[in-house]
């Protein structure tokens, strides 16, 4: 073995996503890889200890150990809470009638 691993960094916001391939040591964490690939110089407004980070979509921790082809993902907080939305939709669902034409305000 070389004591090498091949990994991908990714972030992405809504007009572009990021990509960044590097090599790293054998035992290098997910915290190290974000911190070593440039994306916190390039956006300072990453906080690793407000951003999750996942591998292939799951959520990992910052001290996580890389394996040889890992895709770690920085993850934007969310705007809104999907519970939320949800709960406002089922609440605007029990005002409003649904029938064949425009909805109607029940009484």
């Amino acid at each position: 073995m070389s004591g090498k691993i091949n990994i991908e960094v990714v972030y992405a916001l809504p007009a572009e996503q990021l990509l960044f391939k590097q090599q790293l040591a054998e035992g290098a964490t997910a915290g190290e890889a974000v911190e070593l690939c440039g994306v916190l110089e390039k956006y300072p407004e990453i906080d690793l200890a407000v951003n999750k980070l996942g591998i292939f979509g799951k959520l990992a921790k910052a001290d996580t150990v890389l394996r040889d082809r890992d895709r770690i993902e920085i993850y934007r907080p969310l705007l809104a809470d999907p519970k939320e939305v949800r709960r406002r939709r089922a609440e605007a669902g029990k005002t409003m009638k649904k029938g064949s034409g425009a909805a109607t305000a029940e009484i």
